[in-house]
């Protein structure tokens, strides 16, 4: 990897303002309450860095365009503002006019756009042609009616449509951008810049290799102009464009928001406001402990939650039943009396948009001249439709919701109505918005307030909090810049939230940008098709960010080894046979338990011994609960009438321990959402039943004792507690545990052996060396921190060893085989008719769509 110069970081000079303390907040601290107008000066400072090659020819006019390290502008502007600048957008029309690459990173409504104007404003001065790509349709449509306004030749390409494609200035989603550089579009060589908006889309998982390829295809002579969210690594995507196309990439950065933002939690069931971030984005602790008091008052809302299930608990939150519901419409009601409005209020699924938004029916926020604007304007848009069309349920359902100033916006609408629903937002006859967080995806659409309906999602792998980077970018459509003095947002949660948490979303660090490059089969087959020839996928794979941020990686790699081997070595040797011996025989030992215990606690044996009041000893994972007290075991229904015997074990599953077990406060308190953990170091906890599958039970006592028929009086259950700890006082070696063979009377020659086994090997630890040592417990720790200290070496240097490069090498093999066995290319790797076609697909599976098209299924 070639190496960059990086210059260092300098503020760019304040407007109109002489205090010297901006530096604080630069150096990430907090201003201090006072005058809005002082703290607008403080924040208004930015960063300014450069990434540079190597022996770049600075020459350039100082006293028109600066230097590198401070670029300024003295000559005549290819556009002017009717406002002034603010001075992050000073510097990067500076970088610009140095005719270089610029990445601005801000919050959402600080003034990009401006920016990329300005660049669109060069081309046309330059007679270059320029290329805006956006990540959605409903943007890039957007983008194109605005930049129609302020210039003359303006194109549109989505896919869908396309409109004046020789126009000097083209507006596309960025896969159309990848589709013209694969085929060698003539257009690309008359283009002098291409923005890239909302480039921290880059780490999409699905889409994110879409803007990699792109970078990497474009030609040197292009210049770049990225857009994003405020990210933590900006310096580094620079570096990495730097190290690419040979040019110097700048880094312009600022968090100044226009309109700060006040932060309201809202307690589902509650009946009030809590403010937890103010304007100077300053905690208010006072305020959030406040918040956690209502959730201890409402007794009756955590029950019926803990009677619910996880269901009931999910209505709940997302307003699904009439408590939900009620919420809901209290705060949009509230939010209109206060003159609030516009509100968008932000759902994780489109059914939930549609449910709230049918759920205002009582609600009219529009004047009987607005309803007919509305109305005008919808028939017109509806014109082009055929009389069929307008018929759809769809179309019908929307009209009603509009003339009351009440809208959806998601993925799954008609483009029309979308776009229908864009408009009138704009033009302020949307009172109220119901939407995912796709509309927050860069489109210009701000409000005055943003309701969150839940503050968790399911991204595919699990139900988690939003990360700090989706909240920003959501609550940064709150506040009118010019229109309203602050910005509000209100989070509605339905359980008690850590501090940590919500201070992390609300106050959290922007994400870094991390590459999610993959290989794909449309990469592999456009790449055969490009009839230059001269990129492959391994200079793709090369080439690409994900192995920039892989090579940058390596030294710190091989600073962690040597710190770990210098560990390692202060641990010493002397005696580590010995060590190395009574360690294995404790790991056999324990190995020999588990295999005997998953024999035990089969259900034909271990139910005729889980009785109220038996001990056992429930480990999940890595979570050790020590011993509980059963209360009840049930047997959940079955999924299947019969099993094959191959199968029996996973029949332990299907049933469910109730077990006392001893759980922490914290997680009792904090509803059905959080899972219930034991308590920490210290923490004198309470005694919960929880449900336990009988898989996790890790060890049977011959101890039972009495519990009340009546468990639901925490004095009950605390004195089982005390039982529970006075029983492993006087049993300090551990409790007594049932035998398999004298107790439970199980006869088996496989598990006798293994029984017998565990007695040899338990006789050889007690009779070793170590076992009667005073210093035995140390030193095992010490051996067993060597052992994990020298694995994690171990598998560092692997990765070292293991280059991405060359796995990415393995999987275009394999890829490439799969081509070759379907007819998509041919021995010696060219292009058959078959992988052409693929190649036009561009949205979809591409091999499942030609396979379908080849083979007669799909005709279109």
């Amino acid at each position: 990897m070639e190496e960059v110069e990086n210059t260092s970081k300098r503020k760019a000079p304040e407007l109109d303002s002489e205090d010297s303390s901006a530096a604080a907040v630069m150096n990430g601290q907090q201003s201090l309450p006072g005058s809005a107008a002082k703290r607008q000066n403080l924040a208004r400072s930015c960063i300014h860095e450069v990434a540079a090659p190597n022996g770049y020819d600075l020459s350039k006019d100082e006293a028109v365009h600066g230097t590198l390290s401070n670029p300024v502008f003295n000559g005549n502007m290819a556009k002017t503002y009717p406002f002034q600048l603010d001075p992050f957008q000073t510097v990067s029309v500076a970088c610009l006019e140095r005719n270089e690459s610029v990445l601005v990173s801000a919050h959402t409504s600080a003034g990009k756009t401006a920016i990329a104007e300005y660049a669109i404003a060069m081309s046309f001065r330059d007679k270059q042609r320029v290329i805006y790509t956006s990540p959605l349709k409903a943007l890039s449509n957007q983008k194109y009616r605005e930049l129609s306004q302020e210039f003359s030749d303006v194109g549109l390409m989505t896919g869908d449509v396309t409109l004046q494609p020789n126009a000097t200035c083209l507006v596309m989603t960025t896969e159309i951008l990848r589709a013209m550089l694969y085929r060698g579009s003539e257009v690309i060589k008359e283009v002098g810049w291409v923005i890239f908006d909302e480039i921290h889309y880059m780490k999409d998982r699905e889409r994110g290799v879409v803007w990699e390829e792109s970078i990497v295809f474009l030609p040197p002579a292009i210049k770049m102009v990225f857009l994003s969210a405020t990210m933590s690594n900006a310096t580094e995507f620079a570096e990495w464009i730097c190290n690419l196309h040979k040019q110097p990439c700048h880094v312009v950065y600022t968090d100044f928001r226009p309109t700060p933002l006040q932060h309201y939690v809202f307690p589902i069931g509650g009946s009030g406001l809590y403010l937890v971030v103010d304007e100077n984005g300053q905690f208010r602790e006072d305020n959030f402990l406040k918040l956690q008091d209502t959730f201890a008052k409402q007794p009756s809302q955590l029950d019926g939650k803990k009677n619910g299930g996880p269901k009931a608990s999910g209505r709940i939150a997302k307003g699904g039943n009439a408590s939900g519901t009620s919420d809901i419409y209290r705060i949009v009601k509230m939010i209109m009396e206060r003159k609030f409005q516009p509100v968008i209020i932000f759902s994780f699924s489109r059914r939930e948009c549609e449910h709230h938004a049918m759920s205002m029916s009582k609600l009219d926020f529009n004047t009987e001249e607005e309803k007919d604007s509305i109305e005008q304007v919808f028939r017109s848009a509806i014109f082009c439709l055929s009389e069929e069309d307008r018929g759809l349920p769809a179309i019908e359902l929307m009209l009603p919701l509009l003339k009351r100033g009440i809208a959806v916006h998601h993925s799954g609408l008609l483009p029309i109505i979308k776009e229908l629903v864009e408009l009138l937002f704009q033009e302020g006859l949307v009172k109220a918005l119901f939407a995912t967080e796709t509309f927050a995806m860069g489109l210009n659409m701000p409000a005055k307030t943003v309701v969150f309906t839940s503050v968790k999602k399911w991204d595919g792998d699990s139900n988690r909090f939003i990360g700090s980077g989706e909240y920003i970018q959501m609550s940064g459509r709150a506040g009118r810049r010019g229109k309203d003095e602050r910005g509000i947002c209100v989070i509605m949660i339905d359980e008690k939230m850590e501090m940590s948490v919500i201070k992390d979303m609300v106050l959290g660090k922007p994400a870094p940008l991390i590459s999610t490059f993959r290989l794909s089969y449309y990469t592999i087959l456009n790449l055969l098709s490009r009839a230059e020839g001269q990129f492959t996928a391994e200079h793709v794979i090369r080439n690409s960010f994900h192995q920039f941020q892989y090579e940058k990686a390596l030294p710190e790699v091989v600073q962690k080894i040597t710190r770990l081997e210098n560990e390692a070595s202060l641990l010493g040797s002397s005696g580590e046979n010995d060590l190395a011996e009574y360690h294995k025989l404790g790991l056999d030992i324990s190995e020999l338990e588990k295999k005997i215990m998953s024999e035990m606690i089969r259900p034909e044996r271990a139910l005729l011994y889980l009785v109220p009041g038996r001990l056992v000893k429930v480990r999940d994972g890595s979570t050790d609960w020590g011993w509980g007290v059963v209360v009840n075991v049930v047997k959940k229904p079955s999924t299947s009438s019969s099993l094959p015997p191959a199968l029996s074990a996973s029949r332990n599953n299907n049933y469910i321990v109730d077990t006392l077990l001893h759980c922490s406060s914290s997680s009792s308190e904090s509803g059905l959402h959080s899972k219930p953990c034991p308590p920490r170091p210290g923490e004198k906890g309470e005694m919960h039943v929880v449900p336990v599958p009988l898989p996790l039970v890790c060890g049977l006592s011959s101890i039972r004792i009495s519990i009340p028929s009546d468990l639901r009086p925490p004095e009950a259950r605390q004195n089982i507690l005390f039982a529970v700890q006075e029983l492993g006082k006087r049993y300090p070696q551990g409790l007594p545990k049932l035998h398999p063979i004298t107790d439970m009377g199980i006869e088996e020659p496989e598990l006798v052996d293994l029984v017998h086994k565990l007695e040899d090997l338990e006789q050889k630890l007690c009779s070793h060396p170590l076992h009667k040592s005073d210093q035995s417990e140390q030193q095992l720790s010490w051996y067993q921190r060597k052992a994990e200290l020298n694995h994690e070496i171990q598998q560092l240097k692997s990765k070292m060893r293991d280059s991405q490069l060359q796995k990415f090498r393995d999987e275009l093999k394999n890829r490439s085989r799969v081509l070759k066995m379907l007819g998509h290319i041919d021995a010696d790797g060219v292009l058959q008719l078959k992988g052409r076609a693929a190649c036009l697909i561009d949205t979809g599976d591409e091999l499942l769509i030609t396979e379908l098209m080849f083979n007669g299924t799909c005709l279109i």
